[in-house]
């Protein structure tokens, strides 16, 4: 059996074979009919407050340190030790899932230490870079 299907304007003909005597079953969708499937309201959760955060276990004080975000590779270091910073400098560049992450001096300062290398994989939270 031949039949002729149009999609998006296009005409197909497509051959189909008819087995005769055996029973096609489609799987079941829906064990009843729509109409009769009734919706329940979605109660979205109450939100909870995040607790207070842990002190740090590295004793870095917060003001003091940018700490990567996320969990990816160090690309590049764009400072270097004495290095003075305002606002908003590039610091250093992650990629984590092939796409580049800019972070940047949250204050300024003077950079102290450097604490992450070019090639290094750093976890969300590690301190990358120490201010005086």
């Amino acid at each position: 059996m031949q039949l002729t299907l149009t999609i998006d304007g296009k005409k197909y003909v497509v051959d189909v074979e008819v087995v005769e005597g055996e029973e096609v079953r489609m799987p079941v969708l829906f064990p009843e009919p729509i109409s009769t499937i009734q919706s329940k309201p979605v109660v979205a959760p109450t939100p909870t407050p995040r607790p207070p955060a842990a002190p740090v276990a590295d004793g870095l004080a917060d003001d003091k340190v940018c700490r990567s975000p996320i969990a990816g590779v160090v690309q590049r270091v764009t400072v270097q030790v004495g290095q003075k910073l305002q606002v908003d400098d590039l610091l250093v560049v992650l990629e984590a899932m092939k796409m580049e992450t800019n972070i940047t001096a949250h204050t300024a300062g003077t950079v102290k230490r450097i604490m992450a290398l070019p090639g290094e994989a750093v976890k969300s939270g590690q301190p990358l870079i120490e201010y005086e």
